[in-house]
């Protein structure tokens, strides 16, 4: 069975590597905010463009350290989108604020422009100010940025990228988590650039906010065991920080990769099933190859019998799941969101695909199609 995703073969692929790095660091001595964590946050930021990344624990804590930073909290709503993985949400109410869930774009799957200029213009009654919107490049696509900038910066809020699909994406030629107040990164292990555990970062272009989320990392400390404010303790440790550097000059090369077997994908792909569509003038990251089947369920079976292991990302709308369920605030009923996540189905992709393996997922995406009542 080819998986659809496969950390471990990432590790292999720079073994030797990874493991001096790892030695690096524990020989050190130094396992917490130390010389690789340092380099490492030098090192994005330099790649990203950005003057200032700060590493902490994991992606939701890398989301809510950023709306704290910014100052977002209790008595501010955050919009977002209800199809993305729940730790979007999860860390607007770990600052504290409101969520405020809209629908998405059904063609790229990220925030609609059109339903957040409406809800930023009329916003619903009973609803906290509205500080900040989320745009989620999910699966890799950059969100529309070239509409999203403008309605945050006329309505005076701050936005927030959420690039933990999207490390390395481009719009016009710029890195997404460049365009923003603040950026967020997950480096969980299947991400694009993932560690060997967990890990997360924010990306800023105001050294004083960086400093600000820096200290929030550690319990609010600007100086050693002095609290200026209440913070957490979210550090990304330097076994990570070190295997993240080793990974890091490869990222755009494996990126490449992707893009190559994404190609691949699509053309091999019957004309039953539908193809992700890349925003235009965006460099999609594919984190995730996400193909769109009003049969997805039978697809899905037809795939897991030709040997083929694929993923559902997102099976459930946050707005629709138990804990969130009549609960979290939800703009004109997210139903775009609720169709895709009936159809959407996510092919094996990763940089260390065989050119084989990659064949044996096309052949079997042809011959699904005569199930499906397509020859073509």
């Amino acid at each position: 069975m080819i998986p659809q995703a496969n950390p471990g073969a990432g590790y292999r692929a720079l073994k030797a590597e990874i493991d001096d790095a790892v030695g690096r660091a524990l020989s050190s001595g130094w396992y917490v905010l130390g010389q690789e964590l340092r380099a490492f946050e030098a090192e994005f930021a330099a790649w990203l463009g950005v003057p200032s990344v700060i590493g902490c624990g994991n992606g939701t804590d890398a989301i809510a350290l950023a709306l704290r930073g910014l100052g977002i909290g209790p008595g501010s709503a955050v919009v977002t989108v209800s199809h993305t993985a729940v730790a979007t949400v999860a860390a607007i109410e770990m600052a504290g604020a409101t969520p405020l869930l809209i629908d998405i774009d059904p063609v790229h799957y990220t925030l609609d422009p059109d339903a957040l200029a409406e809800v930023l213009a009329y916003p619903p009654p009973g609803l906290p100010p509205i500080r900040a919107v989320i745009a989620v490049h999910l699966y890799g696509q950059p969100a529309d940025l070239d509409r999203i900038v403008p309605l945050c910066r006329d309505h005076g809020i701050a936005l927030v990228e959420d690039c933990a699909q999207a490390h390395g994406a481009r719009l016009h030629g710029q890195r997404v988590g460049t365009f923003g107040d603040a950026a967020t990164f997950s480096f969980y292990p299947t991400k694009n650039l993932g560690a060997l555990g967990d890990g997360g970062a924010v990306a800023v272009k105001d050294p004083d906010l960086g400093a600000r989320i820096a200290a929030l990392r550690q319990y609010g400390w600007r100086q050693h065991y002095i609290s200026d404010e209440v913070g957490v303790n979210s550090r990304l440790d330097e076994v990570q920080a070190a295997i993240l550097r080793v990974k890091l000059p490869h990222l755009d090369a494996q990126n490449e990769r992707r893009r190559r077997i994404a190609k691949a994908y699509t053309a091999a792909l019957p004309a039953c099933l539908v193809a992700p569509s890349v925003r235009a003038d965006a460099g999609h990251a594919f984190h995730l190859y996400v193909l769109r089947s009003s049969a997805r369920d039978a697809v899905q079976a037809d795939l897991r019998g030709l040997g083929v292991g694929t993923g559902i990302h997102y099976p459930v709308p946050v707005h629709r799941q138990p804990a969130y369920k009549d609960r979290v605030r939800l703009w004109d009923g997210c139903r775009k969101s609720e169709t895709a996540a009936a159809e959407v189905l996510s092919l094996p992709l990763y940089p260390e695909l065989t050119d084989q393996q990659v064949q044996t997922v096309c052949r079997a995406l042809h011959q699904i199609a005569g199930h499906l009542g397509t020859t073509d």
